[in-house]
């Protein structure tokens, strides 16, 4: 009987269910399972995987997870979604319309900053120009917004347009995800599928042939998918993954809020009391600096915009009633 070989190494580009698609170092992919939960896969996961035994299928086993970078991931009440492992950056997507959710915005940037991550937010249709000037404004503190004293903005906002010529716009965010493992994260609406699609003109045929491996050839929908912007020198990637309509962060904690969120932070460590919630407390320097709904934005005053404290306000409320085992 021939003698197998040993494990060899494999980077997850897909999953679904319990299986994975497992691509070695020459490019070729193989469906694997997880040998036990230690063995559990996300895409993006560099694994150590092991071939069947001659005569018994196709299919290979993930012998162990090789130790991760970072884990990007949402948590409800009800459950963990994870969404890819191993990330330089997260790209979030948002439109001049539909209207976009602040809140969801702050969540996925709070998720991001728990692990790490960079974040870059990417507002698309700029071809439509008064809303894209209110959405534009919207945005104003998290493009002006700086959390380490020094005025280097924390967040990079990059304007686009993915059905007229913005040619510069986009060569702007091509640069942005060069050489680099990029997640793309974007409500209803955006325009995720139009981007994928154009930075990664094969990318239909990659999800047909995932679903047809994965999942009988029934279309994966809920498939978090991982593509080759350049399948041939394979140095940048783009991960597309569903779930931005409900982001949960249950598993961050109330009192880490303001590390997670860089204006209120930046004041955090001068309030009167140490353990201070910045909600209610005499001597709060947050609250010192929280404008007036109507208030006009001052750059460089370190000022935190009414809409970002109410955020900060009900996810304290959220994660303060979530019980943290």
């Amino acid at each position: 009987m021939a003698e197998r070989s040993g494990p060899l190494e494999g980077l997850v580009v897909a999953s679904h269910g319990r299986h994975c698609l497992v691509e070695s170092p020459d490019g070729s992919r193989r469906i694997c399972h997880p040998r036990g939960k230690k063995s559990q896969a996300v895409v993006g996961d560099r694994v150590l995987w092991q071939a069947p035994p001659p005569g018994q299928g196709d299919e290979g086993t993930i012998e162990r997870v090789k130790e991760r970078r970072n884990l990007f991931y949402r948590q409800d009440e009800i459950r963990t979604k994870s969404f890819a492992a191993n990330l330089d950056q997260v790209l979030i997507l948002i439109a001049a319309e539909p209207v976009f959710s602040e809140s969801q915005l702050a969540r996925a940037l709070i998720a991001a900053e728990a692990e790490r991550i960079a974040p870059v937010i990417a507002l698309n249709k700029s071809d439509l120009v008064e809303p894209f000037e209110r959405a534009w404004e919207r945005l104003w503190p998290y493009r002006h917004m700086c959390g380490d004293g020094a005025g280097q903005h924390h967040y990079q906002v990059l304007p686009l347009s993915l059905t007229h010529s913005a040619e510069v716009d986009r060569a702007a965010l091509q640069e942005q995800l060069r050489g680099k493992t990029t997640l793309v994260l974007g409500p209803s609406g955006s325009g995720k599928s139009t981007l994928i699609n154009l930075l990664v003109p094969h990318a239909s045929a990659v999800t047909g042939e995932i679903s047809q491996a994965l999942n009988s050839g029934r279309h994966t929908t809920t498939t978090t998918t991982w593509y080759w912007v350049d399948p041939e020198e394979r140095t940048t990637a783009l991960i597309d993954s569903p779930g931005f309509q409900e982001f949960g962060l249950h598993h961050i904690g109330a009192a880490d809020l303001p590390r997670l969120m860089p204006d209120i932070g930046q004041h955090a460590a001068e309030c009167r009391f140490y353990n201070c919630t910045h909600l209610h407390e005499p001597g709060c320097a947050v609250m010192a600096q929280v404008d007036e709904p109507d208030a006009t934005p001052v750059p460089g005053s370190g000022r935190i915009g009414a809409n970002r404290y109410q955020i900060y306000r009900q996810l304290h409320e959220e994660l303060s009633a979530h019980r943290h085992w």
